[in-house]
């Protein structure tokens, strides 16, 4: 079985013990932090390897490494082979530096986009105009002005709004 479909088994569980999952986030999501923050040191580094020594460069298990390259896996420059990912499979995590922050923001990960070595990568400024790129992407714009209830139906009926169309929406 690969790896990813293990992870998401373990992690996305409808079966396990809701104590033990809180624990595996909250494990996870430590680790996640430790190695983004180690990653962001050095941006224009590519980190390689195979999955294992991925794992053993990180100090952590298979299992949350591999939830790990599913995380990162949009916001690299070439994508891994993640859905039939093994141990002695080559992964690289080259990533897209302004991708990998917007994805951050998108995930609603402030303990990641709010990291302090962020700061040696982007000025206040930029960070600023992608958290803003990134929400304002996902925010629903009507087109067009807004009909009032008391305006002149568009369909050109004659009726006000509220007596025409408006009743049908």
């Amino acid at each position: 079985m690969a790896l990813l479909k293990k992870w998401r088994d373990m992690a996305y569980s409808e079966t396990a013990n809701k104590g033990d999952l809180q624990r595996l986030w909250a494990d996870y999501f430590a680790k996640e932090k430790e190695i983004y923050q180690e990653l962001l040191t050095t941006p224009d580094e590519v980190v390689s390897g195979t999955v294992k020594e991925l794992a053993d460069k990180f100090d952590t298990d298979i299992m949350t490494i591999t939830g790990f390259l599913d995380g990162i896996n949009d916001s690299l420059k070439e994508q891994n082979p993640i859905e039939e990912m093994e141990e002695d499979t080559k992964v690289s995590l080259g990533f897209d530096k302004e991708l990998l922050y917007k994805n951050m923001v998108k995930a609603d990960a402030d303990w990641l986009y709010n990291l302090e070595e962020w700061n040696d990568i982007f000025d206040e400024d930029t960070k600023k105009r992608l958290y803003k790129e990134q929400k304002s992407s996902t925010t629903y714009r009507r087109e067009g002005a807004k009909i009032g209830r008391n305006d002149p139906c568009p369909c050109g009926s004659g009726k006000k709004y509220k007596n025409c169309c408006m009743r049908k929406a």
